[in-house]
């Protein structure tokens, strides 16, 4: 196994472990509610779209931290009878409705941008440029606080990429402003806002797809080839066949199948069951190991069964 995959899995088991800072997500929280009201009013004051729509971005930035932080916990409960998966797919449920929000909102801002080209409106440079300044300085610091757990978990890192595309926001806000306060070139906010959408829309399509793959029970990013591979060259193995992988969330990973064995005792195929299960576990970071053994009982051997 890579050393830089194993890692990897073992950042996200410790991650895992530790969950996430309910002291950093208060304060990420609050910074973004004092964003959100400054640029409100802000906006408002100047005719600003482009601070108008960074504000409504921040206002859902607010909800969706909070979000990600309560289906942080969520997850973590342990499994039960009516649950027997655990609650591990709440972060993904979470991180696919953050981003689908951010989708919709981008484009409502690209709609609105369009029609302000159509009808250009006077816009307060120097309140635009000293508004986004304070909301630049407040995410710059929500960033810096949920880095760290932005690294390994799906959901948190939805929620840093709302972060990352504030901040660009509001540094492309700032140069609007400047350019609207030197030269008087007002077409330029709504240039900045479908700009900022544009941004938005490349960075939540990534985690909306991945979220997406999760819950659809999409097969693992694995080389089924190197498995079967390896798997065959074991003493008493003669094929895997019929294999099914699916993740619960970004860092835990499903996989069953059938193994074709040389007849033998019960006693010796669970040693062969050991030897697999910590091949596949060591070596391609799967979680959870199911395998049906059997002696010439399926016809088809493919290793996918379609």
């Amino acid at each position: 196994m890579p050393e830089n995959r194993h890692n990897h899995l073992i950042s996200g088991h410790i991650h895992d472990q530790a969950g996430v800072s309910g002291k950093r997500i208060f304060w990420v929280v609050l910074l973004n509610a004092t964003i959100t009201v400054a640029e409100l009013v802000g906006g408002l004051l100047s005719g600003s779209l482009a601070l108008l729509s960074d504000a409504t971005h921040n206002l859902s930035d607010t909800v969706a931290i909070a979000l990600s932080y309560f289906a942080n916990r969520i997850s973590r409960k342990p499994k039960d009878a009516r649950k027997t998966f655990g609650y591990k797919r709440a972060e993904i449920l979470a991180a696919f409705v953050n981003s689908s929000v951010l989708l919709v909102i981008s484009l409502f801002l690209i709609v609105e941008a369009v029609k302000r080209f159509r009808n250009p409106e006077t816009v307060d440079g120097v309140l635009m440029i000293t508004v986004a300044v304070i909301g630049l300085l407040a995410n710059l610091m929500s960033v810096f606080l949920l880095h760290r757990d932005s690294h390994d978990n799906l959901n948190i890192r939805a929620s840093y990429l709302h972060l990352i595309s504030d901040t660009v926001s509001s540094i492309g806000v700032i140069a609007g402003g400047i350019i609207i306060n030197v030269w008087g070139i007002f077409w330029v906010d709504p240039l900045v806002t479908i700009l900022i959408a544009l941004y938005i829309i490349s960075k939540a399509w990534v985690v909306v797809s991945k979220t997406v793959d999760i819950l659809m029970q999409s097969a693992a990013d694995l080389d089924y080839e190197v498995i079967k591979k390896d798997i065959e060259k074991m003493t008493g193995v003669k094929n895997i066949h019929h294999v099914h992988s699916w993740m619960s969330n970004e860092n835990t990973i499903y996989f069953e199948a059938h193994i074709d064995m040389v007849d033998m005792q019960l006693c010796e195929a669970e040693n062969i069951y050991d030897q697999i299960e910590h091949y596949l576990k060591e070596e391609h970071g799967i979680s959870h190991v199911t395998l049906q053994a059997e002696v010439n009982k399926c016809q088809d051997k493919a290793i996918f069964k379609l």
